[in-house]
């Protein structure tokens, strides 16, 4: 009975080895095929205007296909640097960057950007798109998900930010990105003071009254008008209570009455608000 079933699981055998021959056949035809149009795309890539290149990549652009943006405008730059389409494409290439979350390539282009065309039209843009980057580079919504208080970690990347943001606005008051860079950057300056604050707290905790009166007056000298300039003013009038700076504590109370003279809780608020228990 054995010998029986034997031709049929050669047949078989060999009905799957041909099966499988013509599925490696079909593969290595479709990638030939692909070979040979992407061969054909680059040559007529070749035979296009700066004017078609650009085209095609904003259209691409514009239909979210970033990939293929890329690649149109990289052609466009690299066959026609000196064309005005270049220039844009240069421009618009910062974005595209940024929203394939390239965020180092965008700032590179940015920066190139910035340096080779000092006096373009657009220019306020480069800067806004390098601010946006740097402020977005931060992982702000995973800080929020675990529940980090952010203004707790050191600042990093948000100099760069901010300078980007003040060049918009100081240079371009006029341009469309301003009022967007100055509300981030309102926002950053007031995290910025927000760390001050808290490593003035550090310094409470340990006893070091100097060093947090000196690291909350830093707070009020580099970030005027924020939110946390109060507490500043509190920590500098309850730490020079505490070392015995009566003149310098009574300066200090007059400034933030005239500040804050409708805060009815300062008192209690700048005597125990380091305090956990």
């Amino acid at each position: 009975m054995a010998s029986g079933f034997a031709p049929a699981r050669a047949a078989a055998r060999a009905s799957g080895h041909a099966y499988g021959r013509t599925l490696v056949l079909l593969l290595l035809a479709a990638c030939v095929a692909l070979a040979g149009c992407q061969h054909r795309k680059a040559r007529d890539n070749s035979k296009l205007t700066p004017q078609a290149l650009y085209r095609n990549a904003k259209r691409a652009l514009d239909s979210n296909d970033y990939e293929f943006a890329v690649r149109q405008y990289e052609a466009l730059t690299s066959r026609f640097p000196f064309t005005d389409e270049a220039r844009q494409a240069r421009l618009d290439l910062i974005y595209v960057y940024y929203r394939k979350g390239e965020h180092e390539t965008a700032t590179d282009a940015a920066e190139q950007f910035l340096r080779e065309n000092p006096t373009h039209p657009r220019i306020d843009y480069a800067w806004y798109m390098k601010g946006l980057i740097d402020y977005e580079h931060t992982p702000w919504a995973v800080e929020r998900w675990f529940g980090v208080d952010m203004a707790k970690r050191p600042p990093a990347s948000l100099g760069a930010s901010i300078t980007a943001f003040s060049t918009v606005v100081k240079q371009f008051p006029k341009s469309e990105y301003a009022h967007d860079a100055q509300r981030r950057l309102i926002y950053l300056r007031n995290r910025l003071a927000e760390y001050e604050i808290n490593v003035a707290r550090y310094y409470m905790r340990r006893g070091a009254y100097l060093a947090a009166a000196q690291r909350a007056q830093r707070t009020i000298e580099q970030y005027d008008g924020a939110p946390a300039v109060q507490e500043a003013l509190e920590i500098m009038i309850d730490c020079y209570r505490r070392l015995g700076f009566k003149d310098l504590q009574s300066n200090i109370e007059r400034v933030y009455q005239a500040s804050y003279h409708d805060d009815s809780n300062h008192t209690a608020r700048h005597r125990s608000w380091w305090r956990v228990w």
